[in-house]
């Protein structure tokens, strides 16, 4: 009997000692592993903003030295107070985490008119200003979120430097259906906002996700995703509230106004 309450401690002992030094090998990989996955997640974000800019085709096999060789080179990341519209100094664009900073209430706040489900908005948002070989603008790049059916759907809008004409919408983190919500992310449907337009005449938000193919085929709408209209509706909210006064519309005054370059 007391022979196998030893072989039971014994056991237990081996047990706990495998389970501690397998934790601080896991625990030793993580913190190891972290700046390499911060590198290849700021990596990935920089491709995504190039493929918004036209700057490298989504279907073509791009390495790791181009895309950083062409944003630098094209893109700057600025950070921009969405109050005033004005341009926060001091502060990198490129390492500026919003969405850490959404989630501290000392550098955020809840939206009045939550239409996209975001719970809370960081008081300052990065832009992306792409200019040709020659310093030309040629893109604006605004970050927009927003829930769909299951998942929060991250993209950057690009658009002309009218702020009005939009060049690309693409999608580059979502947990959608696939097949259905997961949609968003095919070339054929990205391609539909090609040249569309935010904003009518008189100012206003005009841009509609609509199942109307007379709508669609105005300069304002888009088709909606088949079988998806959850997540469609997700992307008109996302784009209401983020062309609206809580998210870049004292920017885009600003910015029509003479204020990039």
């Amino acid at each position: 009997m007391a022979k196998n309450k030893e072989t039971f401690a014994r056991t237990v002992f081996i047990v706990i000692g495998l389970c501690f030094i397998c934790s601080i090998f896991v625990s030793t990989a993580a913190v190891l592993l972290k700046p390499t996955q911060q590198e290849n997640k700021l990596l990935d974000k920089q491709k995504y903003i190039l493929e918004a800019a036209n700057l490298i085709d989504s279907k073509s096999q791009v390495s790791k030295k181009e895309i950083l060789a062409t944003y630098e080179k094209f893109v700057e990341a600025k950070v921009i107070n969405l109050k005033t519209g004005e341009e926060v100094a001091g502060v990198d664009g490129d390492t500026y985490d919003q969405q850490k900073v959404s989630r501290d209430p000392e550098t955020s706040s809840k939206p009045e008119h939550d239409i996209a489900s975001i719970k809370r908005v960081a008081d300052n948002a990065v832009i992306y200003l792409v200019h040709d070989e020659s310093g030309k603008l040629t893109s604006v790049i605004l970050p927009v979120h927003g829930y769909g059916l299951w998942s929060t759907m991250y993209a950057f809008l690009a658009v002309e430097p009218d702020l009005n004409t939009v060049q690309n919408l693409v999608y580059y983190s979502q947990g959608e259906t696939p097949g259905l919500g997961g949609e968003v992310e095919n070339p054929k449907w990205k391609a539909k906002w090609h040249g569309k337009k935010l904003f009518d005449e008189q100012g206003n938000i005009a841009i509609t996700v609509t199942k109307n193919p007379a709508v669609a085929e105005t300069p304002y709408g888009v088709d909606a995703l088949s079988g998806a209209t959850l997540t469609s509706n997700g992307v008109q909210h996302t784009l209401t509230f983020w062309l609206g006064n809580e998210g870049f519309a004292n920017f885009i005054k600003k910015a029509r106004n003479g204020g990039l370059s």
